[in-house]
Protein backbone atom coordinates (compact mmCIF):
# COMPACT_ATOMS: atom_id res chain seq x y z
CA UNK A 1 0.00 0.00 0.00
CA UNK A 2 1.92 3.46 -1.11
CA UNK A 3 1.68 6.28 1.01
CA UNK A 4 2.93 9.86 1.03
CA UNK A 5 6.25 10.55 2.13
CA UNK A 6 5.63 10.74 5.99
CA UNK A 7 7.83 9.69 8.59
CA UNK A 8 4.94 9.01 10.53
CA UNK A 9 3.02 6.89 8.68
CA UNK A 10 4.07 4.02 10.24
CA UNK A 11 2.06 2.65 13.54
CA UNK A 12 5.45 1.96 15.40
CA UNK A 13 6.55 5.91 14.38
CA UNK A 14 3.72 7.16 15.49
CA UNK A 15 3.45 5.55 18.76
CA UNK A 16 7.10 6.20 19.80
CA UNK A 17 5.76 9.81 18.54
CA UNK A 18 2.83 10.04 21.48
CA UNK A 19 4.65 8.27 23.85
CA UNK A 20 7.91 10.32 23.61
CA UNK A 21 6.21 13.40 23.69
CA UNK A 22 4.35 12.64 27.06
CA UNK A 23 8.08 12.45 28.55
CA UNK A 24 7.73 8.63 28.99
CA UNK A 25 10.82 6.57 29.15
CA UNK A 26 11.79 5.72 25.48
CA UNK A 27 13.42 2.23 26.67
CA UNK A 28 9.91 1.22 27.00
CA UNK A 29 8.97 0.84 23.36
CA UNK A 30 11.09 -2.15 23.01
CA UNK A 31 8.14 -3.92 24.64
CA UNK A 32 5.51 -3.01 22.53
CA UNK A 33 4.85 -5.03 18.85
CA UNK A 34 2.96 -3.21 16.66
CA UNK A 35 3.65 -5.04 12.84
CA UNK A 36 3.12 -3.61 9.66
CA UNK A 37 0.72 -4.92 7.79
CA UNK A 38 -1.52 -3.99 4.91
CA UNK A 39 -4.78 -1.67 6.12
CA UNK A 40 -8.20 -3.72 5.56
CA UNK A 41 -10.30 -0.43 5.46
CA UNK A 42 -11.08 1.45 2.58
CA UNK A 43 -9.52 5.19 3.16
CA UNK A 44 -7.55 7.76 1.49
CA UNK A 45 -5.90 8.49 5.27
CA UNK A 46 -4.09 6.09 7.28
CA UNK A 47 -6.60 5.00 9.86
CA UNK A 48 -4.81 1.69 10.27
CA UNK A 49 -1.98 3.11 11.70
CA UNK A 50 -3.98 5.71 13.94
CA UNK A 51 -6.19 2.51 15.69
CA UNK A 52 -2.92 0.33 15.97
CA UNK A 53 -0.78 3.04 17.25
CA UNK A 54 -3.52 4.69 19.94
CA UNK A 55 -4.32 1.35 20.95
CA UNK A 56 -0.84 0.79 21.37
CA UNK A 57 -0.34 3.30 23.52
CA UNK A 58 -2.58 2.34 25.75
CA UNK A 59 -1.46 -1.21 26.30
CA UNK A 60 1.97 0.13 26.79
CA UNK A 61 1.01 2.63 29.52
CA UNK A 62 -0.56 -0.57 30.87
CA UNK A 63 2.19 -2.52 30.62
CA UNK A 64 4.36 0.08 32.30
CA UNK A 65 2.16 0.48 35.43
CA UNK A 66 2.74 -3.40 35.57
CA UNK A 67 5.86 -3.11 35.57
CA UNK A 68 5.89 -0.23 38.36
CA UNK A 69 3.82 -2.24 40.59
CA UNK A 70 5.02 -5.98 40.05
CA UNK A 71 8.71 -5.39 39.37
CA UNK A 72 7.87 -7.59 35.97
CA UNK A 73 7.70 -6.59 32.13
CA UNK A 74 5.76 -8.02 29.39
CA UNK A 75 5.14 -7.70 25.79
CA UNK A 76 1.94 -6.05 24.48
CA UNK A 77 1.73 -6.79 20.37
CA UNK A 78 -0.94 -5.35 18.74
CA UNK A 79 -1.99 -6.02 15.25
CA UNK A 80 -3.44 -3.96 12.75
CA UNK A 81 -6.50 -5.27 11.59
CA UNK A 82 -7.67 -6.33 15.08
CA UNK A 83 -7.25 -2.54 16.18
CA UNK A 84 -9.18 -1.93 12.90
CA UNK A 85 -11.93 -4.24 13.65
CA UNK A 86 -12.12 -2.94 17.60
CA UNK A 87 -12.37 0.71 15.62
CA UNK A 88 -15.60 -0.26 13.64
CA UNK A 89 -17.60 -0.34 17.33
CA UNK A 90 -19.86 -2.99 15.12
CA UNK A 91 -21.25 -5.33 17.67
CA UNK A 92 -24.82 -7.82 18.05
CA UNK A 93 -26.86 -7.54 20.65
CA UNK A 94 -29.04 -11.19 20.56
CA UNK A 95 -28.46 -11.70 17.00
CA UNK A 96 -29.70 -7.93 15.81
CA UNK A 97 -26.95 -5.22 15.07
CA UNK A 98 -28.47 -2.07 16.41
CA UNK A 99 -28.48 0.55 13.52
CA UNK A 100 -26.25 3.68 14.67
CA UNK A 101 -28.08 6.82 12.99
CA UNK A 102 -31.51 8.20 13.52
CA UNK A 103 -33.60 8.90 10.44
CA UNK A 104 -32.50 12.81 10.34
CA UNK A 105 -28.86 12.70 10.73
CA UNK A 106 -26.85 12.37 8.23
CA UNK A 107 -25.47 14.68 4.84
CA UNK A 108 -27.44 17.20 3.22
CA UNK A 109 -26.98 19.61 -0.12
CA UNK A 110 -27.28 23.26 0.46
CA UNK A 111 -28.06 25.78 -1.59
CA UNK A 112 -24.26 26.19 -1.79
CA UNK A 113 -22.87 22.83 -0.43
CA UNK A 114 -23.29 20.53 2.18
CA UNK A 115 -24.02 20.23 5.67
CA UNK A 116 -24.07 16.99 7.90
CA UNK A 117 -26.61 17.45 10.79
CA UNK A 118 -26.85 15.07 13.98
CA UNK A 119 -29.39 14.02 14.70
CA UNK A 120 -29.31 11.16 17.56
CA UNK A 121 -31.10 12.65 20.49
CA UNK A 122 -34.40 14.31 20.64
CA UNK A 123 -33.54 17.64 21.48
CA UNK A 124 -31.02 17.77 18.73
CA UNK A 125 -33.43 16.67 16.33
CA UNK A 126 -36.55 18.64 17.23
CA UNK A 127 -33.90 21.26 17.43
CA UNK A 128 -32.32 21.00 14.06
CA UNK A 129 -35.76 20.54 12.53
CA UNK A 130 -37.35 23.80 14.33
CA UNK A 131 -34.77 25.68 12.88
CA UNK A 132 -36.28 24.56 9.47
CA UNK A 133 -39.89 24.87 10.28
CA UNK A 134 -40.72 21.29 10.43
CA UNK A 135 -41.02 19.00 13.73
CA UNK A 136 -40.53 14.92 14.02
CA UNK A 137 -43.07 14.42 11.75
CA UNK A 138 -41.32 15.29 8.81
CA UNK A 139 -39.45 12.97 6.31
CA UNK A 140 -35.97 13.53 4.80
CA UNK A 141 -37.23 14.56 1.58
CA UNK A 142 -38.63 17.51 3.76
CA UNK A 143 -35.76 18.77 5.06
CA UNK A 144 -33.77 18.20 1.80
CA UNK A 145 -36.37 20.89 0.67
CA UNK A 146 -35.89 23.41 3.27
CA UNK A 147 -32.06 22.98 3.06
CA UNK A 148 -31.99 24.00 -0.19
CA UNK A 149 -32.48 27.39 0.53
CA UNK A 150 -29.99 27.42 3.45
CA UNK A 151 -26.57 28.91 3.00
CA UNK A 152 -24.48 25.76 4.35
CA UNK A 153 -22.48 28.26 7.05
CA UNK A 154 -25.67 30.32 7.82
CA UNK A 155 -27.13 27.15 9.30
CA UNK A 156 -23.98 25.55 11.03
CA UNK A 157 -23.67 29.09 13.01
CA UNK A 158 -27.50 29.18 13.44
CA UNK A 159 -27.54 25.54 15.10
CA UNK A 160 -24.76 26.26 17.01
CA UNK A 161 -26.13 29.30 18.24
CA UNK A 162 -29.17 26.95 20.03
CA UNK A 163 -26.76 24.47 21.05
CA UNK A 164 -26.74 22.05 18.16
CA UNK A 165 -25.16 19.72 16.60
CA UNK A 166 -24.83 20.29 12.68
CA UNK A 167 -21.41 21.06 10.40
CA UNK A 168 -20.84 22.51 7.56
CA UNK A 169 -18.64 20.47 4.84
CA UNK A 170 -15.28 22.34 4.38
CA UNK A 171 -12.24 21.46 2.14
CA UNK A 172 -8.57 21.44 4.16
CA UNK A 173 -8.34 24.72 2.84
CA UNK A 174 -11.41 26.45 4.11
CA UNK A 175 -10.46 24.74 7.65
CA UNK A 176 -7.14 25.28 7.77
CA UNK A 177 -7.88 29.09 7.34
CA UNK A 178 -10.66 29.06 10.25
CA UNK A 179 -10.04 31.18 13.30
CA UNK A 180 -10.79 27.99 15.54
CA UNK A 181 -8.31 25.99 13.12
CA UNK A 182 -5.23 28.81 13.14
CA UNK A 183 -5.90 29.17 17.40
CA UNK A 184 -5.44 25.31 17.92
CA UNK A 185 -2.16 24.87 15.67
CA UNK A 186 0.75 22.98 17.12
CA UNK A 187 -1.60 22.05 20.28
CA UNK A 188 -0.14 19.11 21.88
CA UNK A 189 -1.99 15.23 20.76
CA UNK A 190 -2.61 14.56 24.78
CA UNK A 191 -1.76 17.07 26.81
CA UNK A 192 -0.95 16.39 30.43
CA UNK A 193 -0.27 19.12 33.45
CA UNK A 194 -0.48 18.76 37.26
CA UNK A 195 -2.73 20.42 39.36
CA UNK A 196 -2.22 19.85 42.53
CA UNK A 197 0.40 18.60 45.08
CA UNK A 198 -0.31 17.11 48.62
CA UNK A 199 -0.63 13.61 47.54
CA UNK A 200 2.74 11.57 48.36
CA UNK A 201 4.00 9.66 44.73
CA UNK A 202 3.04 6.51 44.92
CA UNK A 203 0.32 6.61 47.33
CA UNK A 204 -2.82 5.36 45.79
CA UNK A 205 -1.69 2.02 44.08
CA UNK A 206 -0.65 -1.26 46.07
CA UNK A 207 1.96 -3.31 44.84
CA UNK A 208 0.51 -6.30 42.09
CA UNK A 209 -0.16 -9.94 43.27
CA UNK A 210 1.08 -12.85 40.98
CA UNK A 211 -1.84 -12.70 38.15
CA UNK A 212 -3.38 -9.34 38.74
CA UNK A 213 -4.08 -7.09 35.46
CA UNK A 214 -1.97 -3.81 35.25
CA UNK A 215 -4.56 -1.67 36.96
CA UNK A 216 -5.68 -4.07 39.88
CA UNK A 217 -7.28 -1.61 42.71
CA UNK A 218 -7.54 1.19 40.30
CA UNK A 219 -10.39 3.14 40.72
CA UNK A 220 -12.41 4.78 37.98
CA UNK A 221 -15.40 7.53 37.95
CA UNK A 222 -16.54 7.43 34.00
CA UNK A 223 -19.01 10.34 33.73
CA UNK A 224 -19.17 10.37 29.71
CA UNK A 225 -21.91 8.86 27.18
CA UNK A 226 -20.53 9.07 23.61
CA UNK A 227 -18.44 6.52 21.56
CA UNK A 228 -14.50 8.39 23.01
CA UNK A 229 -15.11 8.17 26.72
CA UNK A 230 -16.91 5.54 27.18
CA UNK A 231 -14.11 3.49 25.35
CA UNK A 232 -11.67 5.01 27.63
CA UNK A 233 -13.42 3.54 30.45
CA UNK A 234 -14.09 0.01 28.58
CA UNK A 235 -10.48 -0.51 28.13
CA UNK A 236 -9.19 0.38 31.65
CA UNK A 237 -11.34 -2.23 32.72
CA UNK A 238 -10.06 -4.50 30.38
CA UNK A 239 -6.91 -3.59 31.79
CA UNK A 240 -8.31 -4.85 35.53
CA UNK A 241 -9.74 -1.16 36.69
CA UNK A 242 -13.20 -1.17 38.65
CA UNK A 243 -14.57 1.13 36.53
CA UNK A 244 -18.42 3.10 37.46
CA UNK A 245 -20.00 4.35 34.46
CA UNK A 246 -22.11 7.15 36.19
CA UNK A 247 -25.10 8.00 33.94
CA UNK A 248 -27.52 10.83 34.84
CA UNK A 249 -31.54 9.27 34.92
CA UNK A 250 -32.76 12.55 33.16
CA UNK A 251 -30.19 12.57 29.97
CA UNK A 252 -30.59 10.15 26.83
CA UNK A 253 -27.86 7.36 26.12
CA UNK A 254 -27.26 5.81 22.22
CA UNK A 255 -27.19 1.81 21.69
CA UNK A 256 -23.94 1.78 21.71
CA UNK A 257 -23.67 1.85 25.55
CA UNK A 258 -24.43 -1.68 25.63
CA UNK A 259 -20.98 -2.12 24.23
CA UNK A 260 -19.09 0.27 25.81
CA UNK A 261 -20.22 -1.10 29.06
CA UNK A 262 -18.42 -4.30 29.45
CA UNK A 263 -16.41 -4.48 32.09
CA UNK A 264 -18.26 -1.74 33.96
CA UNK A 265 -20.83 -1.08 37.30
CA UNK A 266 -23.39 1.52 36.02
CA UNK A 267 -25.07 3.83 38.46
CA UNK A 268 -27.55 6.47 38.24
CA UNK A 269 -26.60 9.92 39.91
CA UNK A 270 -28.04 13.63 38.99
CA UNK A 271 -25.43 15.66 39.81
CA UNK A 272 -28.23 18.78 39.86
CA UNK A 273 -29.56 17.20 43.38
CA UNK A 274 -27.22 17.46 46.43
CA UNK A 275 -27.68 14.44 47.81
CA UNK A 276 -26.46 12.47 44.60
CA UNK A 277 -23.67 15.00 43.93
CA UNK A 278 -22.27 14.29 47.69
CA UNK A 279 -22.46 10.56 46.94
CA UNK A 280 -20.12 11.30 43.76
CA UNK A 281 -17.88 13.35 46.41
CA UNK A 282 -17.33 10.29 48.50
CA UNK A 283 -17.17 7.73 45.84
CA UNK A 284 -14.01 10.62 44.90
CA UNK A 285 -12.39 10.18 48.22
CA UNK A 286 -11.59 6.28 47.41
CA UNK A 287 -11.20 6.88 43.54
CA UNK A 288 -8.12 7.11 41.28
CA UNK A 289 -9.54 8.71 38.23
CA UNK A 290 -12.52 10.79 36.87
CA UNK A 291 -13.17 10.56 33.34
CA UNK A 292 -15.42 13.13 31.89
CA UNK A 293 -16.82 14.47 28.57
CA UNK A 294 -18.96 17.53 29.60
CA UNK A 295 -17.89 20.63 27.49
CA UNK A 296 -14.72 23.13 28.76
CA UNK A 297 -15.82 24.17 32.22
CA UNK A 298 -19.31 22.46 32.35
CA UNK A 299 -18.74 20.60 35.64
CA UNK A 300 -17.59 23.86 37.12
CA UNK A 301 -21.12 24.87 38.16
CA UNK A 302 -21.36 21.44 39.62
CA UNK A 303 -18.44 21.47 41.65
CA UNK A 304 -16.75 18.86 40.11
CA UNK A 305 -14.14 21.19 37.68
CA UNK A 306 -10.40 19.64 37.52
CA UNK A 307 -8.80 21.78 40.07
CA UNK A 308 -11.58 21.39 42.53
CA UNK A 309 -11.31 17.41 42.17
CA UNK A 310 -7.65 18.00 43.17
CA UNK A 311 -8.77 19.81 46.21
CA UNK A 312 -11.48 17.09 46.97
CA UNK A 313 -9.08 13.91 46.42
CA UNK A 314 -5.46 14.82 46.14
CA UNK A 315 -3.58 12.46 43.64
CA UNK A 316 -6.79 12.30 41.40
CA UNK A 317 -5.92 11.72 37.82
CA UNK A 318 -8.90 13.96 35.98
CA UNK A 319 -9.16 12.85 32.11
CA UNK A 320 -11.10 15.61 30.07
CA UNK A 321 -12.55 15.16 26.53
CA UNK A 322 -13.53 17.66 24.37
CA UNK A 323 -15.09 17.85 20.74
CA UNK A 324 -12.97 21.04 19.75
CA UNK A 325 -10.20 21.44 22.32
CA UNK A 326 -10.42 23.96 25.04
CA UNK A 327 -9.14 26.93 23.38
CA UNK A 328 -10.16 28.99 20.56
CA UNK A 329 -13.38 30.41 19.30
CA UNK A 330 -15.55 27.01 19.10
CA UNK A 331 -14.29 25.73 22.65
CA UNK A 332 -17.84 25.44 23.86
CA UNK A 333 -19.32 24.03 20.95
CA UNK A 334 -21.08 20.88 21.01
CA UNK A 335 -19.58 18.30 18.55
CA UNK A 336 -18.96 14.45 17.71
CA UNK A 337 -16.87 12.14 15.89
CA UNK A 338 -18.99 12.60 12.42
CA UNK A 339 -19.27 16.57 13.05
CA UNK A 340 -15.78 17.09 13.21
CA UNK A 341 -14.80 14.83 10.61
CA UNK A 342 -16.72 17.31 8.51
CA UNK A 343 -16.23 20.41 9.76
CA UNK A 344 -12.34 19.84 9.65
CA UNK A 345 -12.17 19.03 5.81
CA UNK A 346 -12.11 15.35 6.12
CA UNK A 347 -15.14 14.28 4.41
CA UNK A 348 -14.27 16.54 1.21
CA UNK A 349 -10.88 14.94 1.09
CA UNK A 350 -12.77 11.46 1.09
CA UNK A 351 -14.72 12.62 -1.09
CA UNK A 352 -11.90 13.47 -4.17
CA UNK A 353 -9.54 10.70 -2.95
CA UNK A 354 -13.06 8.17 -3.72
CA UNK A 355 -14.18 10.08 -7.26
CA UNK A 356 -17.63 10.19 -5.24
CA UNK A 357 -20.05 12.36 -6.12
CA UNK A 358 -20.49 13.77 -2.59
CA UNK A 359 -18.70 14.33 0.40
CA UNK A 360 -17.41 10.78 2.34
CA UNK A 361 -17.12 9.89 5.65
CA UNK A 362 -13.83 8.06 7.05
CA UNK A 363 -15.54 4.42 7.25
CA UNK A 364 -15.09 4.13 10.91
CA UNK A 365 -15.85 6.36 13.86
CA UNK A 366 -11.50 6.84 13.92
CA UNK A 367 -11.33 9.87 16.25
CA UNK A 368 -13.96 8.46 18.46
CA UNK A 369 -12.22 5.27 19.00
CA UNK A 370 -8.48 6.97 19.07
CA UNK A 371 -9.18 9.27 21.26
CA UNK A 372 -11.25 6.79 23.43
CA UNK A 373 -7.51 5.27 23.51
CA UNK A 374 -5.45 8.21 23.74
CA UNK A 375 -7.91 9.06 27.11
CA UNK A 376 -6.80 5.62 28.33
CA UNK A 377 -2.94 6.20 27.45
CA UNK A 378 -3.20 9.58 28.88
CA UNK A 379 -4.81 8.51 31.85
CA UNK A 380 -1.95 5.64 32.62
CA UNK A 381 0.54 8.27 31.83
CA UNK A 382 -0.75 10.19 34.84
CA UNK A 383 -0.83 7.46 37.02
CA UNK A 384 2.64 6.78 36.49
CA UNK A 385 3.55 10.54 37.17
CA UNK A 386 1.95 10.25 40.12
CA UNK A 387 3.36 6.78 41.15
CA UNK A 388 7.16 9.32 40.98
CA UNK A 389 6.39 12.45 41.24
CA UNK A 390 3.11 12.55 43.59
CA UNK A 391 0.29 15.63 43.30
CA UNK A 392 -2.83 15.72 41.23
CA UNK A 393 -2.84 15.39 37.03
CA UNK A 394 -5.15 16.62 34.20
CA UNK A 395 -5.26 14.72 31.16
CA UNK A 396 -6.87 16.41 28.14
CA UNK A 397 -8.04 14.96 24.62
CA UNK A 398 -10.00 16.48 22.15
CA UNK A 399 -11.65 14.74 18.71
CA UNK A 400 -10.15 17.85 16.81
CA UNK A 401 -6.82 17.19 17.92
CA UNK A 402 -6.86 13.43 17.23
CA UNK A 403 -7.91 14.22 13.60
CA UNK A 404 -5.04 16.51 13.45
CA UNK A 405 -3.20 13.62 14.43
CA UNK A 406 -4.81 11.41 11.91
CA UNK A 407 -4.26 14.18 9.18
CA UNK A 408 -0.34 14.27 10.10
CA UNK A 409 -0.09 10.34 9.72
CA UNK A 410 -0.08 10.86 5.85
CA UNK A 411 -2.56 9.70 3.12
CA UNK A 412 -2.94 6.03 1.24
CA UNK A 413 -2.71 6.24 -2.33
CA UNK A 414 -4.80 3.35 -3.33
CA UNK A 415 -6.91 3.41 -0.35
CA UNK A 416 -10.38 2.93 -1.71
CA UNK A 417 -8.74 -0.61 -3.24
CA UNK A 418 -9.26 -2.28 -0.41
CA UNK A 419 -11.91 -4.85 0.38
CA UNK A 420 -12.84 -4.63 4.03
CA UNK A 421 -13.08 -8.00 5.98
CA UNK A 422 -16.37 -9.65 6.92
CA UNK A 423 -16.81 -8.63 10.89
CA UNK A 424 -19.07 -10.91 11.61
CA UNK A 425 -16.32 -14.12 11.18
CA UNK A 426 -14.06 -12.30 14.44
CA UNK A 427 -16.72 -11.66 16.86
CA UNK A 428 -16.22 -13.12 20.63
CA UNK A 429 -18.92 -13.31 22.97
CA UNK A 430 -18.93 -10.78 26.37
CA UNK A 431 -20.49 -11.31 29.57
CA UNK A 432 -24.05 -8.87 29.44
CA UNK A 433 -26.96 -9.12 31.68
CA UNK A 434 -29.44 -8.20 28.84
CA UNK A 435 -28.45 -11.22 26.52
CA UNK A 436 -25.82 -12.35 24.38
CA UNK A 437 -23.31 -9.54 23.29
CA UNK A 438 -21.15 -10.38 20.76
CA UNK A 439 -18.20 -7.72 19.16
CA UNK A 440 -14.69 -7.84 18.26
CA UNK A 441 -12.27 -7.92 20.82
CA UNK A 442 -9.73 -6.05 22.35
CA UNK A 443 -6.97 -5.69 19.96
CA UNK A 444 -4.02 -5.59 22.20
CA UNK A 445 -2.75 -8.71 23.11
CA UNK A 446 -0.53 -9.15 26.58
CA UNK A 447 2.33 -11.74 27.25
CA UNK A 448 1.07 -12.20 30.65
CA UNK A 449 -2.37 -10.97 31.74
CA UNK A 450 -4.70 -10.39 29.40
CA UNK A 451 -7.33 -7.88 28.35
CA UNK A 452 -10.42 -9.42 29.51
CA UNK A 453 -13.96 -7.65 31.26
CA UNK A 454 -15.46 -9.97 34.10
CA UNK A 455 -17.84 -7.52 34.85
CA UNK A 456 -21.17 -8.16 32.72
CA UNK A 457 -22.20 -5.07 30.46
CA UNK A 458 -25.86 -4.06 32.16
CA UNK A 459 -28.21 -1.10 31.53
CA UNK A 460 -27.83 2.68 32.98
CA UNK A 461 -28.69 2.72 37.24
CA UNK A 462 -28.16 -1.25 37.58
CA UNK A 463 -25.83 -1.08 40.34
CA UNK A 464 -25.75 0.85 43.47
CA UNK A 465 -23.23 4.05 43.62
CA UNK A 466 -20.66 2.42 45.81
CA UNK A 467 -17.29 0.55 45.49
CA UNK A 468 -16.53 -3.17 45.67
CA UNK A 469 -15.56 -3.90 49.46
CA UNK A 470 -12.04 -5.15 48.28
CA UNK A 471 -9.68 -4.35 45.53
CA UNK A 472 -10.01 -6.91 42.77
Amino acid sequence: MATTDNPASTASAALAAVWNDCGLPAAALANAELPEQAPSLPSSFNVGAAAQASIGAAALAAEQLYHQRSGRHQQVRVQRRAAELECTGYFHLNGRAPSAWEKFSGLYPTADGYVRVHANFAHHRDGALGLLGLNASAEREDVQQALAGWRAADYEQAAAAQGLVVAMVRSFEQWDAHPHAVSNNNQPLVRISRIGSGSSPGAALHPLQQQQRPLAGVRVLDLTRILAGPICGRTLAAYGAEVMLVNSPELPNISSITDTSRGKRSVHLDLKKAADADTLRQLLHSGHVFVQGYRPGGLSGLGFAPDMLAEIRPGIVCVSLSAYGSRGPWRDRRGFDSLVQTAAGFNQAEMLAAGSAEPKSLPVPILDYASGFLMAFGAQAALLKQLTEGGSWHVEVSLLQTANWLRSLGRLADGFAVKPPDIRKHLQRFPCTEGKLEGPPHAAEFSHTPAVWKQASAPPGSHAAAWREAAP
